[in-house]
């Protein structure tokens, strides 16, 4: 996260480029339009500098975005979305995709929502575990009707998350075993095993 002095940082430099028009008619002389460019790469280095201290120097994040690669019923493959609310808790959101071509094509499109509870790994600076549990909605689509219609499904969850210090990535992998609820294809297990991997840009 961004510290109070990158904000004050950022703020000057804004005043400076709405005082462009000022300093231009003002600057009488070569040389004071000079000193006024020096400063501004002044601010402008001073801005990097603690933007890349407080970005990329971090062990920990509050957001995240990227994709989840699963072995899931609803989907192998989901946009990821991670926020902590807590310092320990966190929420993961993923829309997911898995295609069919067994016996009739069918494709599925699933929404998932998890509760994670972190507890650092100490001896390694960014490595957390983590506990919880979710739940999956889904929609088979087809034009068999043995495959369509509506899914549901609950999880508990666990799994570990690294955050790399100089670099806004994380990577994590979990494992959530899902009970089915409501199935529109009665052929599928009551429960199945949804292992997963994911690789998340933080901010």
């Amino acid at each position: 996260m961004l510290t109070g002095s990158t904000l004050r940082c950022v703020t000057y430099i804004a005043l400076a480029f709405v005082n462009i028009p000022y300093y231009t008619q003002a600057c009488a002389t070569f040389e004071r339009f000079k000193i006024y460019c020096m400063r501004l790469k002044t601010v402008l280095t001073v801005v990097f500098v603690y933007a890349t201290t407080g970005l990329f120097a971090q062990s920990n994040y509050k957001h995240s975005i990227g994709v989840r690669l699963g072995s899931g019923q609803y989907d192998v493959i989901a946009a990821a979305y991670k926020a902590f609310i807590t310092k320990p808790g966190a929420l993961e959101f993923d829309l997911g995709i898995r295609p069919y071509d067994v016996h009739d094509e069918w494709v599925n499109v699933s929404f998932s929502g998890v509760y994670q509870h972190h507890f650092d790994i100490k001896p390694v600076p960014g490595l957390k575990w983590f506990i919880g549990g979710g739940m999956v909605v889904a929609n088979s689509f087809s034009d068999n009707k043995e495959y369509d219609g509506f899914n549901m499904g609950i999880f508990p969850t666990g799994g570990a998350d690294y955050k790399f210090s100089k670099i806004p990535l994380s990577v994590s992998a979990d494992i959530r075993t899902t009970i089915n609820i409501v199935e529109a294809n009665h052929d599928h297990d009551n429960f199945y095993q949804n292992v997963g991997v994911s690789a998340r840009y933080t901010f």
